[in-house]
């Protein structure tokens, strides 16, 4: 059984679910039925700090929503596939393109449709408060929820075996 530590130092890429991981797993609609989310600021600046180290971000998300583009957008996510009920086919076709094994690849869901991916990668991951299903499933379950900074743990404890995490900060204690 190969530990967490020999498992996160081969990962190249990482890809995130978004509801239940992004975000704290709620949906909110307007009156105008526009959707709302709410995105954790620690997680996101955890995703920068990791395309920072050289490395890939993706997201493969059941929903579609333009939020989600923007926000995605905004943190210069490398790949983003929205609308994807299965998303198995999706992510073997990610890895053959990009000529990536699975052991290189990190990836963090937190419901049962995530099993398909997550039994698969490298790197399993889930916030805490996933579907039981899932938690007995997976290498690395993070100490925090969903949306309130499951994302920055499970990307500081790679970035920290990888040997990246203390030139970033060695930039901010500068």
């Amino acid at each position: 059984m190969m530990d967490l530590a020999t498992r996160a130092a081969k990962i190249k890429l990482l890809i995130l679910d978004v509801d239940g991981v992004l975000t704290d797993n709620r949906l909110f609609y307007g009156d105008n039925g526009v959707e709302y989310k709410s995105f954790y600021t620690r997680d996101g600046h955890a995703m920068v700090l990791w395309r920072k180290s050289g490395l890939d971000l993706g997201v493969i998300t059941g929903r579609k929503s333009q939020l989600v583009t923007q926000r995605m957008n905004d943190l210069k996510v490398k790949y983003l596939f929205q609308g994807v009920p299965d998303k198995l086919p999706v992510f073997e076709q990610l890895l053959q393109n990009e000529g990536l094994h699975a052991d290189e690849i990190a990836y963090m869901g937190d419901d049962i449709l995530d099993l398909p991916i997550l039994t698969r990668v490298g790197l399993a991951s889930c916030p805490k408060d996933a579907d039981p299903e899932v938690i007995t499933r997976v290498h690395f379950v993070s100490e925090k929820v969903g949306g309130q900074g499951a994302v920055r743990e499970l990307i500081e404890m790679i970035l920290k075996t990888q040997g990246h995490w203390q030139a970033h900060m060695d930039f901010y204690l500068r």
